[in-house]
């Protein structure tokens, strides 16, 4: 499941340089994250690490994007790979 960055987000900018996979950027109004991109940062880290430094606890699951952790594992595995 990828993650969603939510109205409560006070674009403090730390969230989007701890992103591994560039999934983060500037929208609009707040920062946004690319569920195409999104791995919850399954295989870089054991946690999502938008979420460990974000102040006002605005990042959660998004519903719209559910995946298992194969799913997102090898979503990791093809973006490495383009990445590579």
């Amino acid at each position: 499941m990828a993650l969603l960055i939510t109205d409560e987000c006070i674009n403090c900018d730390v969230c989007e340089p701890e992103c591994p996979n560039n999934a983060i950027s500037e929208g609009a109004e707040i920062y946004v994250i690319d569920p195409a991109l999104c791995t919850e940062c399954v295989g870089h880290y054991d946690e999502p690490q938008c979420q460990q430094v974000c102040p006002v606890d605005c990042i959660p699951l998004d519903p719209r994007h559910v995946e298992s952790k194969e799913q997102l594992q090898d979503k990791y595995s093809r973006i490495t790979a383009v990445q590579a």
